[in-house]
């Protein structure tokens, strides 16, 4: 099932997310949908207070990557739980965009090699070194969790230079091609 995906203003994509255990209800559902709804918008990844749900739950489906960033072939991954280490390497800049911020992309610097800790559906764990474009799409996603953007890691300015159109996204006049849940109007 396609999900709604919560954009900027939205108060849920602010919020610290907390760890699923194994009793969460319809998990494997609940990943299935995220999957399909990360497809659907054309996305590489999806964190699940992008649809709503604090929880510390990510999907990644880095393939459609791989043709420019080999590392990213076959990577596919539903992360519970996920935990990120900072390995070495200076911060390299890059372009991203995300499904919550549409129409929006911005250069973002962050390190390209990290040590990444998960729970798979099954709750087993697993533990993986990962380098390049594909550390960046696990930190981005991962960023969700703590209730940060991309946005969050731009110049001043250049959060200024692309002030109206947050705002536009906020005032729902920014329109996706996927389902999208807007912020909640503020009562006057």
């Amino acid at each position: 099932m396609k999900l709604p995906v919560y954009l900027y203003g939205h108060p849920v994509l602010r919020k610290e997310s907390v760890e699923v255990d194994a009793n969460y209800p319809d998990l494997k559902k609940l990943v299935d949908d995220m999957f399909e709804t990360m497809y659907f918008s054309e996305g590489v990844g999806l964190a699940a207070p992008q649809i709503g749900r604090n929880d510390r739950l990510v999907v990644i489906d880095a393939s459609p990557m791989a043709e420019a960033f080999p590392e990213c072939d076959g990577w596919k991954h539903a992360l519970i739980n996920p935990e990120i280490e900072i390995l070495d390497g200076d911060p390299i800049s890059r372009t991203e965009g995300c499904l919550s911020l549409p129409g929006l992309s911005e250069d973002v610097s962050r390190v390209e090699h990290i040590r990444l800790k998960w729970l798979d559906t099954d709750f087993q764990p697993h533990e993986e070194e990962i380098s390049g474009f594909l550390a960046r799409i696990v930190q981005h996603e991962c960023d969700h969790l703590e209730g940060q953007l991309y946005i969050d890691h731009i110049s001043l300015i250049r959060k200024q230079l692309i002030r109206g159109k947050l705002h536009n996204i906020m005032d729902g006049k920014t329109r996706c091609d996927y389902p999208a849940k807007y912020a909640p109007k503020k009562k006057k």
